[in-house]
């Protein structure tokens, strides 16, 4: 009658006999032994050699005399089949975080890039026009180096980022000093604050400027619990690297600027793609500007 194997239909009945309705939930097809599963000691072999080697299935097999395809499978189990899963610096997994809320924490970096010379820079009109634009750009700043060479200097871009929705904030400046640092903090938390968003926390790395007095008591003054990076971990400030690399992608290098100001003078426009239209593929493939959920003030 319902075109199923006698078998099948024995099973079910029985099921139903012995347990009534509850029996008639599916169960787990897992067998209840695996006595030719991967060993505990070879798993944890395979685990080691990923890690401290970052050595692909076929090395680890050759390495253990295991089959590749059980390797793989290990790897899988263990979640760590990818590389791009693993720390390069210390061979363990990475370790993701998010706050959960915006102004948790917020990310600040310096990011640098070199000045365009008139005419634009040696990506777009090739090596010896952008010698040629940067001699004319010198004559015109006299700005040269102690060899009479062309010098046209250096934008710091002051990034700061919302460890929770990723909106950003930027100002270019002609330094990474203390006190610019923190007239960009300052303007930051307002801008923040504006959105309806209150800094709680601010993450950065051991630069100078991060380590001084004058840093810290201003992250006092605006309520604000200042926090520093490991030592050469950068990971740990990874959201803001990261957004330096979609920076330079988008912004900095993405077509021919004739002139430095030409390219400042796109910032505001193309941040404000960043922040409202472009999908992030860490918020499910939604603008930054979507988290931003606290009109109602419930984080402040």
């Amino acid at each position: 009658m319902f075109m199923v194997a006698t078998r099948t239909a024995r099973k079910w009945a029985q099921r139903y006999r012995t347990d009534g309705a509850a029996g008639m939930t599916d169960r787990s097809s897992r067998p209840h032994s695996s006595p030719t599963r991967t060993p505990e000691h070879l798993m944890r072999a395979i685990v080691r050699l990923r890690w401290r080697h970052r050595l692909g299935p076929v090395q680890i097999a050759g390495r253990l005399g295991l089959p590749a395809s059980t390797v793989h499978a290990v790897l899988v189990r263990c979640g760590i089949n990818r590389l791009s899963r693993i720390d390069r610096v210390t061979g363990e997994p990475l370790r993701r975080y998010e706050h959960d809320h915006p102004g948790s924490l917020i990310h600040v970096d310096v990011t640098k890039f070199g000045n365009i010379p008139d005419g634009g820079g040696h990506r777009f009109v090739g090596r010896s026009q952008g010698l040629r634009n940067r001699e004319t750009t010198a004559k015109r700043t006299g700005r040269r180096n102690h060899r009479y060479e062309p010098r046209p200097g250096t934008s710091y871009l002051h990034t700061v980022i919302d460890d929770h929705s990723r909106v950003a904030y930027i100002e270019i400046h002609t330094d990474e000093k203390a006190t610019t640092a923190i007239g960009v903090l300052r303007r930051a938390v307002t801008w923040f604050a504006d959105h309806n968003v209150t800094v709680e926390r601010v993450l950065s790395d051991n630069g100078a400027a991060y380590k001084s007095h004058a840093w810290r008591d201003t992250c006092t003054q605006l309520g604000i619990t200042p926090k520093r990076t490991r030592p050469y971990r950068p990971q740990t400030n990874g959201k803001i690297e990261r957004f330096h690399r979609t920076l330079a992608d988008g912004w900095a290098y993405a077509r021919h600027y004739t002139s430095n100001t030409d390219r400042h003078t796109a910032l505001p426009t193309w941040l404000h793609f960043y922040n409202h239209h472009r999908p992030h593929s860490a918020l499910g493939g939604q603008p930054p500007i979507t988290r931003l959920t606290n009109l109602p003030g419930h984080h402040t």
